[in-house]
């Protein structure tokens, strides 16, 4: 029954070549069973409508073989179709789910990025942490890179970056988002946290990762890390407030030319 209905929904999908073969099946039915009688076309016609005419037994055989062999080929045709279709329809969706990926990735550090943070924050708004417990939005900016990268150029600008991409994501929860936004700018989600200092430990975290000197090169490079840290929902109950929150307190901390964490006034 599962045969039978996959056949028929080849047929479907591909009506133009299912048409063609049943049309090609008949006509070779026709000349092989002309050829087996050894009759020309007009006296075959003629002969059919005679009663007196029987097929004989032998006769019966080859066209029986005949259909089974059509039959046999049309079917298989139909299926290689609908295996193709699904291989192509696979095929499309691998390829769609591996572009949105793409377009959800950092290329240079293979962090999410912006669009993928922005998304990871408003699923966390819409589900809301327990009574008492918060979320914690994380902006890092960091310091003296521009240095670096002016100083020694793009790629080895580009290395250092992925050398505090890994830092970072190994300081992170392993529950935790990290995202890289757009030049020395990267960002963290921490969900389900237990009070501000919980939310104040994992800031500090950050700024930990980057207290020795990293590798980029063949130099060691000095960087630190400014971060401001906004709580949901208690800085905001949008997206973009928290966001906003985490922002300031990160300029703060920027104002006083060193690395460390500041919580949101708000919160």
């Amino acid at each position: 029954m599962n045969t039978m209905g996959s056949l028929a929904s080849a047929v479907r999908q591909n009506p133009w070549t299912s048409a063609f073969d049943a049309t090609l099946l008949g006509v070779a039915m026709m000349v092989s069973l002309l050829l087996a009688l050894e009759y020309e076309i007009v006296v075959f016609w003629d002969q059919l409508t005679e009663r007196q005419r029987r097929i004989r037994m032998e006769e019966i055989f080859l066209l029986s073989v005949l259909l089974a062999i059509g039959l046999v080929v049309f079917a298989s045709r139909r299926m290689k179709e609908a295996q193709s279709d699904r291989e192509r329809e696979m095929r499309a969706a691998y390829e769609a789910e591996a572009a949105h990926a793409l377009a959800m990735q950092d290329a240079l550090t293979g962090l999410p990025n912006r669009r993928a943070l922005e998304a990871a924050v408003e699923r966390a708004i819409a589900q809301p942490p327990a009574e008492g417990r918060m979320h914690a939005f994380y902006l890092l900016d960091l310091n003296g890179f521009k240095r670096v990268n002016d100083e020694h150029g793009h790629a080895v600008g580009d290395a250092l970056l992925q050398s505090v991409a890994k830092r970072f994501r190994a300081a992170a929860r392993q529950e935790d988002l990290v995202a890289r936004l757009g030049g020395d700018e990267f960002a963290v989600l921490a969900c389900d946290l237990d009070d501000r200092a919980s939310a104040l430990g994992v800031g500090e975290r950050f700024v930990s990762a980057l207290g020795n000197e990293i590798a980029a090169s063949g130099r060691t490079h000095s960087i630190g890390v400014s971060v401001g840290v906004a709580l949901y929902p208690q800085d905001g109950r949008t997206a973009e407030a928290v966001m906003h929150r985490a922002d300031l307190a990160m300029y703060k901390v920027k104002a006083g030319k060193r690395s460390g964490v500041q919580l949101s006034e708000a919160a």
